[in-house]
């Protein structure tokens, strides 16, 4: 269906139609004839990248009153990057509308400078919350005659922390209004939103809810853990005109994975809650203009982008949170392009999978890591192309041209061909000379599993000590469990993250509910215990002592009197859970009030967008 068909005004069509819009999307089609003719809350469930801004952004410039300069829509966003990019997008929508002001508003920009342009009157703000809360808090934007808000991304906001300052300008703003809200995901938080604040809405859904994308393909490739960097370099050498994010889990790993390609040759570079403002805008519009073939990010960093034409998504490590899968895989197959999303794991990583194709009904396809041999030929043929499709200044280069066949007379035509092949080609022969084969034989591990699985509980040794073929292990008590959200990643990112150490050997992991065991190399297992001191999850002090041995006397003392103390507490926070949250929040607006703007460098860049947050619950 066509725009002019559902019902787009002259001036507005006239400017989508120079942007290349011509036919609607299929979340447009549902949303536009709706919201176009008429007042109402509406709940949209679509995925990243299926032209929600348009949805949402079309409607209201075409709706509001531009007989005054009173503030009309809100709408807010997750990050700036998206902030930015809606406004620029309504913008252009709105170019031959008289009297359309867009203004973006978001941290980590001069609060002074969007006061004095709120002064002036906008009838359209994009926000970040954060930002958008503490000018209200200031005083300093009127919303009284705000007639749309607008909750764009609303899982992220939510995920990202910002539910009080959700609630808080979603108080401010006049009981009349109509509240339109976009989401890729539809946890309960999000309908609690809906249900809190919306009444009677209607409903869209574009595919099956928490689905992902049809236009995405999704590959697995397993390996072992200490290949994973050389299988993302196989790849990325098997795609050589691959435009793509990496996804890791801590701002740590994003910097060495990104220094170690950049060192590599690769034209890549990161992006991560420690790079400034500035720093942050010049990675990105090198990575749009594609002077960058591969970002590597967080999640919390990679919110809200929006890039055309992502040719995959990569997954160094899959995300703690299964949702966020959902997300990372919707950077791609965009516009009814096709995208490939890719997850590099290893064995222990594999139920993993098989979790995620239930939450986006949609299967994974097991791939082979190329070998050598085939990244050689993918390189060569790709090199061929290129000179098939290069495009000759036949008048230019026709006076060199004499003196180029004189030059290489003495060649015949194989023989040129070799050399030329041979300039660019000898560094992918010379590299991927008798380069192993990464796959891991799933058949044989299992095997090997079953046969060594139990030698670590042979022997004698001191409290909390096991062995098995690779040495000693200390099995570890640590007083986090399933109700603090832990799973196996997620203990050893902490631990990688904690102890800037990658490379600790981990043994067997057992989670109960209230705490947690883990077996780590003896020589290591006391720096894990330092990096946990003084350390919090979601306000509680976190502990990490040597387990008492199973079997012995002492447990009754040890580990038994854990188990009653995390039984005991049990009872206690599931009853003051609540309170405890609403406590922590309070300190966070607390320390966010007196921080406000003038704070500087990274405190303030997380501020603006949320990512501190994030980072406090990322572990």
């Amino acid at each position: 269906m066509t725009f002019k068909e559902l019902g787009i005004s002259p001036q507005i069509l006239k400017a989508i139609e120079e942007l290349g819009f011509e036919k609607a999307m299929p979340v447009q089609e549902e949303t536009l004839p709706i919201l176009l003719e008429q007042d109402v809350n509406l709940v949209a469930l679509a995925q990243t990248g299926t032209g929600k801004t348009a949805a949402f952004g079309l409607p209201m410039i075409q709706k509001m009153n531009y007989s005054n300069n009173d503030t009309e829509v809100l709408v807010l966003c997750p990050t700036r990057e998206l902030c930015i990019q809606i406004a620029n997008d309504c913008k252009n929508y709105s170019k031959y509308v008289d009297g359309c002001s867009v203004l973006p508003v978001y941290g980590g920009a001069s609060i002074d400078v969007q006061i004095r342009a709120l002064k002036k009157g906008v009838k359209m703000i994009v926000a970040t919350p954060g930002r958008m809360n503490d000018l209200i808090l200031r005083k300093k934007v009127d919303i009284s005659k705000i007639k749309y808000v607008v909750l764009d991304e609303a899982d992220e906001m939510l995920d990202m922390g910002f539910k009080d300052d959700l609630d808080n300008i979603l108080d401010a703003t006049p009981s009349s209004r109509h509240t339109l809200l976009f989401s890729a995901t539809m946890p309960k938080e999000v309908e609690n939103i809906a249900k809190n604040y919306m009444s009677d809405p209607i409903k869209v859904q574009i595919g099956i809810r928490n689905q992902g994308s049809d236009n995405v393909s999704h590959f697995y490739y397993l390996v072992h853990a200490k290949d994973r960097y050389l299988a993302l370099k196989r790849i990325a050498d098997y795609y050589p005109d691959i435009y793509a994010i990496i996804f890791c889990r801590t701002k740590i790993e994003t910097q060495e994975v990104s220094d170690m390609l950049i060192k590599d040759g690769y034209n890549a570079d990161s992006l991560h809650g420690d790079l400034s403002q500035a720093q942050r805008d010049h990675v990105m519009n090198r990575f749009r203009l594609k002077n960058i073939q591969m970002l590597v990010a967080t999640d919390v960093a990679a919110r809200g982008l929006d890039v055309n034409d992502l040719t995959h998504v990569i997954n160094y490590n899959l995300p703690d949170e299964l949702e966020q899968y959902v997300h990372r895989s919707g950077r791609t197959g965009r516009a009814d392009k096709m995208g490939i999303s890719i997850a590099i794991i290893n064995l222990k990583e594999k139920y993993k999978i098989r979790n995620i194709e239930q939450q986006i009904k949609k299967a994974f396809s097991k791939a082979k890591i190329p070998t050598g041999k085939e990244v050689c030929k993918k390189q060569l043929f790709n090199m061929i192309d290129k000179v098939e499709n290069v495009d000759v200044n036949y008048s230019e280069i026709e006076n060199f041209l004499p003196d180029i066949l004189k030059k290489l007379e003495w060649m015949d035509k194989e023989e040129l061909i070799r050399k030329f092949v041979s300039l660019e080609f000898n560094r992918f022969l010379e590299y991927y000379r008798g380069a192993p084969d990464l796959n891991v034989d799933e058949n044989a591990s299992l095997k090997s599993r079953d046969s060594n699985g139990d030698r670590g509980k042979r022997g004698s040794h001191s409290k909390g000590e096991r062995t098995n073929k690779e040495g000693n292990f200390v099995r570890l008590f640590i007083n986090l469990g399933h109700r603090d959200k832990i799973v196996p990643q997620r203990l050893i990112g902490m631990i990688n993250d904690y102890t800037h150490d990658r490379n600790i050997e981990i043994g067997r992991i057992d989670i109960m509910d209230n705490f947690s065991y883990i077996d780590v190399i003896a020589d290591k297992a006391q720096d894990v215990i330092n990096a946990f001191e003084g350390r919090s999850v979601k306000g509680r002090r976190v502990s990490a002592e040597i387990a008492q041995q199973k079997g012995s006397s002492s447990r009754g003392r040890g580990e038994k009197r854990e188990e009653r103390r995390g039984e005991r507490n049990n009872s206690r926070r599931d009853s003051s859970s609540r309170r405890d949250n609403q406590r922590g929040d309070r300190a966070k607006d607390r320390t966010k009030d007196r921080r406000g703007d003038s704070s500087n460098g990274f405190q303030r860049r997380e501020r603006g967008d949320g990512e501190k947050r994030q980072q406090r619950k990322r572990y």
